[in-house]
């Protein structure tokens, strides 16, 4: 049986004051770093696409970060490099293996919680 991760320390910080951004084009990565977690509110401008914002800091044809996370604003397009894709909504959790492009939909900012992605994503 396999053991899940424990937490051994109360902490809070918050987001409004994170441990660090990250900010290329249209993106604004906001990490907190908890013992033993990383989290990121991630916020995509309209506009945002990531093999136009995020490609040229990331250096790979599609985005390689796995993530996990939450949706609490805004919409999302996640296109795999198989063709497949979907839209992500607030309200909504989600996975996103490795393989490919994503964009804002709409003239509303995206607004995800990460907990997989935060510790390199958008990193220089």
């Amino acid at each position: 049986m396999a053991t899940a991760p424990t937490v051994h320390k109360l902490q809070t910080k918050s987001h409004d004051k994170p441990d660090e951004v990250r900010a290329p084009d249209k993106t604004r990565v906001e990490v907190v770093r908890l013992e033993g977690f990383t989290i990121g509110r991630f916020i995509f401008q309209p506009g945002w696409r990531w093999s136009q914002c995020v490609k040229p800091v990331a250096k790979t044809d599609s985005c390689q970060a796995a993530h996990v996370g939450y949706a609490v604003s805004g919409s999302i397009v996640v296109k795999m490099t198989d063709g497949s894709q979907t839209t992500i909504v607030p309200g909504m959790s989600y996975t996103i293996p490795p393989g490919h492009d994503a964009w804002v939909e709409g003239n509303e900012p995206f607004v995800g919680i990460e907990v997989m992605s935060a510790e390199f994503y958008a990193k220089a």
